[in-house]
């Protein structure tokens, strides 16, 4: 299973900089909104695009997806620690959770 990291630590570590968020969404729901900074990778596309995305599979990762009963973000993080990525989180509330908390989110024609 992976590891989880809660709202207040993925906002602190986007604030620093310090992690690479991954929406597992993709498609409409990543340009409609995502968290700040999070790159777009579903699971369909995680053996193509990941070492283009995330050259450094040593570097921490976090993914989202919509809500606790949504899989993708799970399935996303077990492909990547298959491809040998060590340091994947997953943040199991998702953007709805983010969104409820009234943190920002980008959308690919502005930033809120």
């Amino acid at each position: 299973m992976t590891a989880l990291i809660s709202r207040d630590e993925l906002k602190a570590a986007i604030d620093a900089g310090a992690v690479t968020v991954v929406d597992a969404l993709g498609g409409d729901y990543y340009a409609q909104q995502h968290l700040p900074g999070a790159i777009s990778l579903t699971e369909a596309e995680v053996a193509e695009r990941a070492a283009e995305l995330l050259p450094d599979r040593n570097a921490p990762i976090v993914t989202y997806c919509s809500n606790p009963s949504c899989p993708n973000s799970q399935a996303v993080a077990n492909r990547l620690t298959a491809l040998g990525y060590t340091d994947v989180r997953k943040y199991r509330e998702g953007i709805q959770d983010w969104v409820e908390a009234g943190l920002p989110v980008e959308s690919l024609t502005t930033a809120s």
